[in-house]
């Protein structure tokens, strides 16, 4: 059997470099994005050397740009020839309340948080329609089932990246496509830097990560429409 290909958005810190570890450990291609191309490069080197026989593919992109994005999932098809899983994983977190955050709150957020999915996801569909396989998981947030005080713009954004989801699995059932919509909690990752919380508050990135992988390992025939991960003592707000 081929080995399989996966992509990752936002793949360098967080669940996103989690994400590449696990698909990676067990055989897959693996392509991503994300801003930073020198911690690109250092990714691409640790991958290759520790697993040789894997092909992997890295681009410096911003999730805001969407036309980037969509130069980005032609330039991976190219590489590849297909896609088996992408992984909508890119984000970005500006605390606020709506009445007081900063001027372009919302559209930097929205465009990261939710375009990037609508796009790239929009640049590989037609490859995946073709082939009448993949599964697309976007990661969302418990902001996106529950509205807290500063979540502001974040909120919102999260919200309307489910709902995408939503839209995307009544749109690809013919198409043999599954989507899936993972909502995790607070997860220790860069966002949370500077907080006064114990680790032991959060929840780790490779917890996260281990539940996206199982999706992939169920049969065709069953797909995981959302699940939410929370930290056991609960959400911090």
């Amino acid at each position: 059997m081929l080995p399989k290909t996966v992509l990752v958005t936002g793949c360098t810190k967080g669940i996103g470099r989690a994400l590449v570890d696990i698909f990676a450990s067990h055989g897959y291609h693996v392509a991503g994005c994300a801003r930073n191309k020198e911690d690109l490069t250092n990714l691409f080197v640790e991958l290759s050397t520790r697993y040789p026989k894997q092909r992997f593919f890295f681009e410096s992109c911003d999730a805001a740009d969407a036309e980037l994005l969509k130069i980005f999932g032609q330039d991976v098809l190219r590489e590849f020839g297909s896609l088996d899983v992408l992984i909508n994983n890119a984000g970005v977190f500006m605390p606020g309340s709506i009445a007081e955050e900063a001027p372009g709150a919302l559209e930097k957020q929205f465009q990261t948080n939710v375009g990037s999915a609508y796009h790239l996801s929009r640049t590989l569909l037609p490859a995946m329609k073709k082939a009448k396989s993949g599964i697309i998981i976007n990661i969302c947030s418990t902001a996106g089932i529950t509205a807290y005080p500063n979540g502001g713009s974040y909120c919102i954004s999260k919200f309307a990246m489910r709902g995408m989801s939503k839209v995307l699995r009544e749109e690809l059932k013919p198409d043999g496509i599954r989507v899936s919509t993972i909502i995790p909690g607070a997860t220790l990752t860069n966002s949370w830097s500077g907080t006064d919380l114990p680790e032991s508050r959060f929840m780790p990135v490779e917890d996260v990560a281990h539940m996206v992988y199982s999706i992939c390992e169920l049969s065709p025939r069953t797909v995981v429409e959302e699940i939410i991960l929370r930290p056991q003592e609960g959400d911090i707000n």
